[in-house]
């Protein structure tokens, strides 16, 4: 765990952060999901595909990553040659863990007429035993140039692909892991919520659990949720997802009012991600003056995770209907 210490006291850390970001030729980059004061000093905010392949198009010697391990990762696997830094490397993610790499092997060799397509929210090494990673926002164009007869594995996030499976009618077989920030939602005080405020749409991302889903009038990914919460007419809506993104909407929409679903005790403080707050300030500028830590990968390894990530990337960009639904799929990671 990369620390702050007491030297860092009295010390501007804008200021500093800005200095390294140009003596370093470095780009900062932050997940809706970070603290605001991180999302207002990054260069560039965002999902974490979306910001990887951002950072990949600049002539960065330098990608700062503030959010977690696995979209660190990613940003290394398709920038090889940059110098990849996130501010603390304890900072992982609830599917991940719930996804171990030899337990994700052994199920798939129990399945070995199953394709893996598999939630970017997991580990190099999964990805690398994938078939195809999606996003949120791209898993359902991609399933459908899946034939139908196609068995498919869905991991780890059990209730993405709950709602993948209920709305395109597909079965798969889902690993059972779950985000804990998504399944903290309560529906009774999201129910509670709505009666508060009648006929402010709920904007929820897939990741919760279908009891939330079901009370959804949308259901997306982080920046479709930030694109129809800009664009809604309703002038209160409330937002099932980790609360840090109600900042880039109050900033782009200050006349609106959004509020963050409940947990289980009635706020949202549960549904901070515990993970994404362990990234500061101080620890940006310490990953910034130290370069460390650092995203070290064995290059075999971050060449079969790529392999599957660019299934994903072809297969996102496709229009489905001009030929592509039933393209036979490789079998096999």
């Amino acid at each position: 765990m990369n620390a702050p210490n007491l030297s860092l006291k009295g010390l501007d850390l804008r200021a500093e952060i800005d200095r390294l970001r140009k003596e370093k030729n470095a780009v900062i980059l932050a997940h809706y999901y970070q603290a605001p004061e991180l999302q207002d000093i990054a260069d560039f905010i965002g999902d974490s595909l979306d910001l990887s392949r951002k950072a990949a198009a600049t002539d960065a010697d330098v990608i700062a990553f503030c959010g977690v391990r696995f979209m660190a990762e990613t940003a290394k696997i398709l920038s090889p040659d940059k110098i990849v830094v996130l501010p603390d490397m304890d900072a992982g993610c609830s599917l991940e863990d719930s996804c171990p790499p030899d337990q994700f092997k052994a199920f798939r060799e129990a399945h070995p007429d199953h394709i893996a397509l598999t939630y970017i929210n997991c580990s190099t090494e999964v990805k690398a035993l994938s078939d195809i990673i999606v996003t949120s926002s791209s898993a359902e164009t991609i399933l459908a140039q899946i034939p139908k007869e196609q068995k498919i594995i869905f991991g780890p996030d059990k209730n993405l692909g709950g709602y993948l499976a209920r709305k395109t009618g597909r079965d798969m077989l889902l690993w059972p892991g779950v985000c804990i920030v998504h399944e903290a939602f309560s529906e009774t005080e999201l129910l509670k919520l709505k009666a508060q405020y009648p006929g402010a749409p709920v904007l929820a991302h897939p990741e919760c659990p279908g009891h939330i889903l079901d009370h959804a009038d949308h259901v997306g990914s982080t920046k479709a949720i930030l694109d129809y919460a800009l664009n809604s007419p309703s002038d209160v809506m409330i937002v099932a997802t980790e609360p840090h993104i109600i900042h880039q909407m109050e900033k782009a929409a200050p006349n609106k009012t959004f509020i963050g679903a409940p947990g289980a005790d009635g706020n949202c403080n549960c549904n901070m991600c515990p993970y994404m707050a362990l990234n500061t300030m101080e620890k940006l500028y310490i990953a910034l003056r130290d370069l460390q830590p650092r995203i070290e990968m064995d290059e075999d390894l971050r060449l079969a995770a790529k392999k599957s990530l660019d299934r994903m990337l072809d297969m996102a960009g496709r229009t489905v209907g001009q030929g592509d639904v039933g393209k036979p799929i490789i079998t096999g990671a």
